[in-house]
């Protein structure tokens, strides 16, 4: 587990490369003036590498694969594979069209442990998905890990009775930023 001290410089460089400001429109269709671009922290090797150190700790002993949902958990879920050695799958929003057709890429998960990663998780919506997929491929999902928990509240996701352990929350964001 992180220390107090790293988790807060974590939480600052996060929000240092991801909270953007402008004019933006959400997805809600609602203009913001500051945006939270969660893909700037997973495009950056060094800012990826400390990410994916303070999720590794919280990955159950009993994991045998990292499960990365489509796009933003797959970086992620490889850099925490690299670092661990767990091998890792890939879990698309929908099964591609072509050649295996699947929805859960990178081996067979019949009766393996997974841990569902995610990068940023509000409401919870594409796990819940990414959960359906994996129980299709035979796999039992045992917990979701994510780096920031946006949701209010305790980090747990409306209809599915798996533990949601994040490395930071949207407070710890707040509480670091410097804007």
């Amino acid at each position: 587990m992180m220390d107090a001290a790293a988790r807060r410089q974590l939480a600052a460089d996060i929000d240092a490369a991801a909270r953007l400001t402008g004019d933006f429109v959400l997805r809600s269709g609602a203009r913001a003036n500051e945006y939270f671009d969660k893909y700037r922290f997973e495009a950056d090797p060094r800012l990826l590498k400390r990410v994916a150190q303070a999720m590794l700790p919280l990955v159950p002993p009993e994991t045998e694969v990292l499960a990365g949902v489509e796009l933003g958990g797959v970086p992620i879920a490889t850099a925490m594979s690299l670092l661990s050695g767990w091998p890792t799958a890939f879990v698309r929003k929908q099964p591609k069209a072509y050649g295996t057709c699947l929805a859960v890429e990178g081996g067979d998960l019949s009766g393996k442990r997974v841990v569902i990663v995610e990068d940023v998780i509000s409401t919870g919506g594409a796990v819940r998905d990414a959960k359906a997929r994996l129980d299709d491929a035979g796999a039992i999902t045992i917990a979701v890990i994510c780096a920031v928990w946006r949701g209010g509240g305790p980090a747990q996701i409306e209809g599915l009775d798996l533990p949601v352990l994040p490395a930071l929350t949207l407070d710890d964001l707040k509480a670091a930023s410097t804007r």
